[in-house]
């Protein structure tokens, strides 16, 4: 876990990667889950034995957005900001899964400061977020995240 002391210790990181979140699996359960909570219920996620015949990927993938799901997960066990009361996702500005994630699979985030702009009461900032696969050769996931902290 990285702990970021205040607001301007991290304006002093731009451009630097300062976090690396733990693994966490990607089970058929969470698909599953997500499929139901979003009504995509594609078969490349969800038929294990269609997909061992059909996919070109051998088995059941997640979902993209799934994957893009775990942001803040992932951000609240690598980083920590102690003078920060609240934070909120704002938006994201590109978005990019390059790999599939096969069930089965643990990804984890790498973070890197873009910016740090001031806003009244706190500050905006721009995350370069990039979610490896465990064992992968490319990114399943380039996003990035804007959020905005308050103190």
């Amino acid at each position: 876990m990285r702990e970021i002391a205040t607001l301007a210790e991290l304006k002093t990181l731009v451009g630097q990667e300062v976090a690396v979140s733990d693994w966490v699996e990607i089970t058929q359960e969470r698909v599953n889950q997500f499929a139901e909570a979003t009504g995509d219920h594609q078969w490349i996620h969800l038929d294990v034995e269609r997909c061992k015949r059909e996919s070109p990927f051998g088995g059941p993938i997640a979902h993209g957005f799934l994957t893009l799901s775990l942001l803040p997960m992932l951000m609240q066990n690598s980083v920590r900001m102690t003078d920060v009361r609240m934070g909120v996702n704002y938006g994201l500005n590109k978005v990019r899964f390059p790999a599939p994630v096969p069930v089965g699979s643990k990804v984890r985030s790498r973070t890197t400061v873009l910016s740090v702009e001031d806003i009244e009461g706190g500050a905006q900032v721009t995350w370069q977020v990039t979610i490896e696969r465990e064992g992968g050769d490319k990114p399943v996931c380039v996003a990035e995240s804007i959020s905005r902290r308050y103190t």
